[in-house]
């Protein structure tokens, strides 16, 4: 995926909250996992049809519905409709380039994230858009593709580790959220080792490959600082109580999280200022190769201006010119060039330009 994300826009004077997928489809089949909790039950299991998961619901479980694959829009509709979901809810979940938001909405809250991966061996990062929709004991999560960083809360979940099985579903909301500001973690590491292994390497002999991956990371972060920062305003809006989901047991875990967004985008923001100055590192180095390759072409020249202009002189066919006829002439006058040579190159090396 390139660092910048291809937008896909709706066309002009389309009504809004019209669902129609307009993405890139990342899996063919779409897929669904239940999974229903509570203090001291627990059920997982995969939805053959997506009509099994809009049944009842057991007032005292934590229900949470994950949806793999964005192109069914007929079937996000029908969800939608059962659960109450406002039409731009649904537009905004199959217009999978949202950036980071939390809004509002009767009953339930949406919040939309990015899931982050890495490729040190292309140096890419792909990103993926994860919605969720948190109301009363439900959670609806909504991504692009099978494949997540979230399987440690599912471990979680399966052995009831931790207090996540007696939180309610907006301390899962809030897991959930941890796991991807986790990966992005993951991948600052990552890029901090390609980071280093190019600096060492500019520091010893900058070549055009390492600028062209210098490059390439600048770009990469980019996109993970587009993920981050917005980060800030969701998890801000979270913390400060104005959503009934979080209860006041969640806040102190909702701070622990801001802080590690923050340092995300601190992080983010000191990668992007090395990267920069290596970048100047490599242009000044390519820049100070140049110009010691000029000057030595500079000082050959310097030495053969004057030898040229003797051997000028010399080569001129005037009838009477008196060192012609001398027997030592021709050894005078290579010992002539030689000291002239050997004058200029200690004034050079005088002057420190060799």
């Amino acid at each position: 995926m390139s660092w910048i994300s291809h937008r896909v826009t709706k066309p002009p004077a389309q009504a809004p909250g019209t669902v129609e997928f307009r993405g890139a489809r990342k899996t063919d089949e779409v897929s669904i996992k239940l999974i229903e909790y509570s203090g001291d039950h627990f059920e997982e299991r995969i939805i053959e049809d997506y009509r099994e998961c809009l049944g009842e619901r057991d007032p005292g479980m934590v229900t949470w519905i994950n949806v793999n694959g964005l192109h069914d829009t007929e079937m996000l509709k029908e969800i939608g409709s059962h659960f109450g979901l406002h039409p731009l809810v649904l537009e905004d979940i199959v217009n999978t380039h949202q950036r980071p938001k939390v809004d509002e909405f009767t009953g339930y809250i949406y919040i939309v994230s990015r899931m982050l991966s890495f490729d040190a061996d292309k140096l890419a990062l792909t990103s993926e858009q994860i919605s969720f929709v948190l109301a009363d004991g439900l959670l609806l999560t909504f991504q692009e593709r099978p494949g997540d960083v979230l399987e440690p809360v599912r471990e979680r979940l399966r052995h009831g580790k931790g207090k996540i099985r007696i939180n309610g579903a907006g301390y899962l909301a809030y897991a959930l959220l941890d796991a991807v500001v986790d990966q992005y973690f993951s991948v600052l590491e990552a890029l901090g080792d390609k980071i280093e292994f190019l600096e060492e390497s500019m520091l010893v002999n900058p070549d055009l490959e390492d600028m062209q991956r210098t490059h390439f990371l600048k770009r990469e972060l980019v996109l993970l600082r587009r993920a981050a920062w917005p980060m800030r305003e969701v998890v801000s809006a979270l913390m400060r109580g104005e959503y009934e989901f979080f209860g006041s047991h969640v806040s102190p875990f909702l701070r622990d999280l801001y802080d590690h967004v923050i340092q995300v985008a601190e992080a983010v923001d000191l990668y992007r200022d090395i990267l920069s100055g290596l970048q100047d590192l490599s242009m000044s180095s390519m820049s100070n190769r140049m110009n010691d390759v000029m000057k030595v072409l500079t000082i050959f020249a310097s030495i053969f201006v004057p030898l040229t202009f003797v051997a000028g002189v010399y080569g001129m066919n005037f009838e009477h010119m008196p060192e012609l006829s001398w027997r030592w002439s021709y050894p005078v006058f290579w010992a002539a060039i030689v000291v002239l040579i050997s004058v200029m190159l200690m004034f050079f090396r005088r002057r420190r330009w060799l």
